[in-house]
């Protein structure tokens, strides 16, 4: 009777597995992540991603501020703690591989009717000769029970690997987060920089131009010039003091906004103005582009999400399958405190093992494998856009900094010339061989490309640090 229980309990079995053996096949669809073998033909494997950022940036004001950020920045602390819940995560796929074990112990009361089958067993029973049991019969328990499912395709593993691979998703956000703030704080200081520079240049364009008016109201004394020549180089002047307040302005907003990037309330940001323009900014070696894969911080975390979508494709598919769970239990229980740890009539135990499957509904279960083969291909095809991306952007900065160096040459040989136009218009002016107006131009265009110089000076300066961001540095 025993041996057919047992063949009974193993032919349902086979016939649960046999149930969830037609299973959906695992789409399976490599990324395409093949780079150029080169940037511009070039085969040098020097890279300076490779560079701390300590070493890379040269001003100390600047590296006390990426320090002090490093420290204090809200959105790399919420991104701490992102990865404090992952590392939490792999503890509770970690739990699930091992048995679940409770210790507890209990007291209650019972009344049965004693008309039930219970009641009348019992109204004949004696505790002790000529003593019925209790109407009122008290219960006592204390025990232990474990349930332990036996991992035996792999379910609980793979969720586990997966927390793992989400967990090194979550440091390689930490390091993206780390490597764009270094560069923001770094291009908000050269914004800084050149904003002071440009005040400067307006002050002293500003000088210029009251020493021309007073020219101006000389030559109208002397009835050489009109009232008219007066107001347009008064206008002047304060349309350039205008200029002067909203750079003002520019210059507070851009304080401020490095002082959120550290984490504190406004307050003075020191720097270095005077070396500015004639500083140079660092040389750059982008090396290979495979060398993105190893580098950027986004590349990488996709590729971990794409691991762990692979494994949550496993986990679902397991679902299909038939799981297996033990049970058992062992403990002490009696109707009287006195009778609780009497050996062997207290002690009680159990063991059990159960085998269920998906038998007739496996539409939540089909869903469930579906979303997350499209949740794989979603992460497939974001890894792909992330390298594409990542080459895009190294790509135009390159082609940016060929670009800006051009520029700034032309740009400076302009001021110069310039410059000396100044000069020439105020003494052709003077010898009445020209009229306001062309000196009046002539500063306009003067203050104009001397802006627009410093204005291309930092867009060098963002150029380096994007194409350093870029290839995968600051972070290190």
């Amino acid at each position: 009777m025993n041996l057919s229980k047992i063949y009974s309990t193993i032919a349902v079995g086979i016939l649960l597995c046999a149930a969830s053996c037609k299973v959906p096949g695992i789409v399976e669809k490599d990324p395409k992540n093949a780079l150029p073998q080169s940037w511009n033909n070039s085969g040098d494997s020097t890279n300076t991603a490779s560079i701390k950022w300590q070493d890379f940036f040269q001003d100390q004001h600047l590296v006390s501020l990426i320090d002090t950020a490093l420290a204090n920045n809200q959105e790399l602390l919420i991104t701490l703690q992102e990865i404090e819940i992952a590392r939490n995560e792999i503890g509770i796929r970690q739990a699930d591989l091992l048995p679940k074990v409770i210790a507890g112990a209990g007291i209650g009361i019972e009344k049965v009717g004693r008309y039930t089958s219970q009641g009348a067993g019992d109204a004949s029973t004696d505790i002790k000769p000529g003593r019925e049991v209790p109407e009122w019969l008290p219960d006592y328990r204390l025990g232990v029970s474990a349930n332990w499912e036996i991992d035996i395709w792999k379910k609980l593993r793979n969720a586990k690997k997966a927390a793992v691979t989400r967990y090194l998703s979550t440091i390689e956000g930490r390091n993206f987060v780390i490597t764009n703030l270094v560069a923001e704080i770094a291009n908000s200081y050269y914004e800084l920089l050149s904003l002071d520079n440009q005040l400067e240049i307006v002050r002293q364009s500003i000088q210029l131009q009251n020493n021309a008016l007073d020219v101006i109201r000389v030559q109208k004394e002397a009835a050489r010039v009109n009232e008219l020549a007066v107001k347009k180089f008064e206008a002047e002047v304060l349309n350039s003091r205008h200029l002067e307040y909203e750079i003002l302005q520019q210059i507070k907003e851009a304080e401020n906004k490095i002082n959120f990037l550290l984490g504190r309330y406004p307050q003075p940001i020191a720097r270095d103005k005077t070396s500015f323009i004639n500083d140079m900014p660092k040389q750059v070696s982008v090396g290979i582009p495979s060398q993105l894969l190893g580098n950027r911080p986004d590349i990488k975390q996709a590729e971990q999400d794409l691991a762990a979508a692979k494994l949550d494709v496993k986990v679902a598919r397991s679902e299909f399958y038939p799981t297996l769970e033990l049970s058992a239990g062992t403990g002490f229980q009696a109707f009287s405190p006195s009778f609780l740890y009497k050996f062997p009539e207290s002690l009680l135990f159990n063991l059990a093992g159960d085998l269920a499957g998906p038998l007739i509904n496996k539409r939540a279960i089909k869903a469930e494998f579906a979303s997350a083969n499209a949740r794989q291909l979603q992460a497939m095809y974001n890894y792909e856009r992330t390298i594409l991306n990542a080459f895009t952007e190294v790509s135009n900065e390159l082609s940016n900094l060929t670009n800006l160096d051009s520029m700034y040459s032309l740009k400076n040989k302009e001021v110069d010339t310039l410059i000396k136009s100044i000069d020439i218009s105020n003494d052709l002016f003077k010898s009445a061989r020209a009229d306001y107006l062309e000196v009046l131009l002539t500063q306009r265009d003067a203050l104009a490309s001397r802006l627009e110089l410093i204005e291309t000076k930092k867009r060098q300066f963002n150029a380096v640090t994007n194409i350093y961001r870029e290839l995968g540095g600051g972070w290190k």
